[in-house]
C-alpha cells in the first residue's frame, strides 16, 4: 500500500481534480481510468490494489460510482477537506456548462436549432445503447445473470415507473443469491479511512431516513421545492454504477410527471454525453428547465444536490464498515444479481422512452445506427458523436416528411 507521508492539501487535490473534472469525457468507467493513469500510476497516490478496492465499493454502492471514487481518492489523501475539493472539482466544469445549455435551450428554434433537437434526441439511441450493450458484457456474462437481465426488462417494461424499477432491483438481487453464488473468491483487506463507525451510521441513518421522509413531505405539503429534491434524491439512491444508468430513474421522477418534456429531456442527455465530467450533472440541466419547482440556476442546485447527496451518505457511511461486509460470499452473490438487473432496467428505458421518442421513420433509424457503428465498431469518442448527431439532425430537416 502507497501511504503518503503526511496528509497533503485540500488545494493540491482541487486542482489536480478539476484538471481531469475538464478533460475527462467518456462517462463512468473512463473517468476510472483517468484516475488510475493520474492518481496511481503517475502521482502514486495509493496502489493498483488499494485502488482497484475503491472501484469495487463504488460499483457496489447506490450512487455515481467515478464521483465516489475521486470523493474517496480525495479523503485518502487530504481528510474531509480534500473529499469535498475532489468532489466539487471533478463536477463544477460539466455542472456549469450544463446549466448553461439549460438557459440556452430555449433558444434553439427555427429549422436549423430544430435539426439540432432532432438530431441530439437520436444520438442518445445510440449512446444507450452502447452503454447497455458495454453493461451486459461485463455484467451478464453467464446465462444466470443473462436470465436476471431479462427478467428485469420484462417487470420494468410491465410496471412502468419508480415501483417498475425498484422490484427489478430487488428481484435481481434476491435472484443473485440464488443462482450467482458460484465464484464468489476471497478478497484481502482494504484501505483504512479516517471515518469512525459513529460517523457512518449517522450517514447510514440520514440517507434511510431522507428516503422514506422525503416522499411523505412531498405529499403531505405539496410543496414543489420537496417535490423536485424527493425526485432526484430517490434517483440518485436507487441507482448502482451510475452514468446511464441514471437515465431511467430520472425518466420516471422528472419525465413521467410531465416536469419536462420528452424533446427537452433527450437533448439534455445528448448534451451531457459530450462534456467531460459525471452524467450525474445531467441533473443540472434539468433541475434549469424543469416546469415544476424554482426552476433556473436555484433548480439547478437542488437537483445536483438531491442527485448526488445519497450516493455520498452510503459511501461515507458505508466505508467503517465494508471490510467486514465484502468478505461475505452472499454479499458478493447479492450484488452480481442486482448489477445484472441494473443492466435490464437500463435495456427497458432504451426502448422506452429512448427509442420510442426518437426513432419515428427509417431517416432517424439510420442515423442512429450509424452512431452506433461509430461508437462500437469505429471506437469514436462519445463527445464527437453528438457533433455527428446533430448535424445528421440538421440534415434530416431537409428530407421529405415521409422518411421522418
Amino acid at each position: 500500500m502507497v501511504e503518503p507521508r503526511v496528509r497533503k492539501s485540500a488545494w493540491e487535490v482541487f486542482w489536480v481534480f478539476l484538471r481531469m473534472g475538464l478533460t475527462s469525457f467518456g462517462g463512468p468507467v473512463a473517468h476510472l481510468a483517468y484516475f488510475r493513469e493520474e492518481l496511481v500510476q503517475r502521482r502514486r497516490w495509493l496502489s493498483d490494489s488499494d485502488y482497484s478496492d475503491l472501484v469495487a465499493l463504488g460499483q457496489f454502492l447506490p450512487g455515481p460510482a467515478s464521483s465516489q471514487v475521486g470523493f474517496g481518492l480525495g479523503l485518502y489523501r487530504a481528510g474531509p477537506l480534500g473529499a469535498i475539493a475532489a468532489f466539487l472539482a471533478f463536477t463544477l466544469p460539466s455542472a456549469v456548462l450544463m446549466v448553461a445549455f439549460g438557459y440556452g435551450a430555449s433558444v434553439f428554434h427555427g429549422e436549423i436549432g430544430s435539426g439540432i433537437i432532432l438530431g441530439l434526441t437520436i444520438v442518445a439511441v445510440a449512446i444507450v445503447a452502447q452503454a447497455v450493450w458495454g453493461m451486459a458484457r461485463m455484467l451478464t456474462p453467464d446465462p444466470a445473470r443473462a436470465s436476471i437481465a431479462v427478467i428485469a426488462v420484462l417487470i420494468a417494461l410491465l410496471l412502468a415507473g419508480p415501483m417498475g424499477q425498484i422490484i427489478a432491483l430487488v428481484a435481481g438481487a434476491c435472484a443473485g443469491l440464488i443462482w450467482c453464488r458460484a465464484g464468489s473468491g476471497t478478497v484481502t483487506e482494504m484501505i483504512r479511512f479516517p471515518v469512525s463507525r459513529a460517523v457512518g451510521w449517522v450517514c447510514l441513518s440520514l440517507f434511510a431516513i431522507l428516503l422514506v421522509a422525503l416522499p411523505v413531505a412531498a405529499a403531505a405539503t405539496e410543496w414543489e421545492t420537496i417535490e423536485v429534491f424527493d425526485a432526484f434524491y430517490r434517483a440518485g439512491a436507487l441507482v448502482f454504477g451510475g452514468g446511464h444508468v441514471v437515465l431511467p430513474l430520472l425518466q420516471a421522477g422528472v419525465l413521467d410527471p410531465g416536469w419536462v418534456s420528452p424533446d427537452q429531456f433527450l437533448t439534455g442527455y445528448s448534451a451531457a454525453q459530450a462534456l467531460p465530467g459525471p452524467l450525474f450533472t445531467f441533473a443540472a440541466y434539468l433541475g434549469t428547465v424543469s416546469a415544476v419547482g424554482p426552476g433556473g440556476t436555484a433548480g439547478a442546485t437542488l437537483a445536483l444536490i438531491g442527485v448526488f447527496l445519497p450516493g455520498l451518505l452510503v459511501f461515507i457511511g458505508v466505508l467503517p464498515f465494508w471490510n467486514a461486509f465484502r468478505l461475505r460470499a452472499w454479499a458478493q452473490a447479492l450484488m452480481r444479481g442486482a448489477n445484472a438487473a441494473v443492466v435490464g432496467i437500463l435495456a427497458a428505458a432504451l426502448y422506452d422512452p429512448v427509442f420510442t421518442n426518437s426513432i419515428t421513420g427509417p431517416a432517424p433509424f439510420v442515423l442512429a445506427l450509424l452512431c452506433f457503428v461509430l461508437l462500437i465498431a469505429w471506437r469514436i469518442p462519445a463527445w464527437a458523436v453528438v457533433g455527428v448527431g446533430a448535424v445528421g439532425g440538421i440534415v434530416l430537416t431537409l428530407l421529405p416528411e415521409e422518411m421522418l
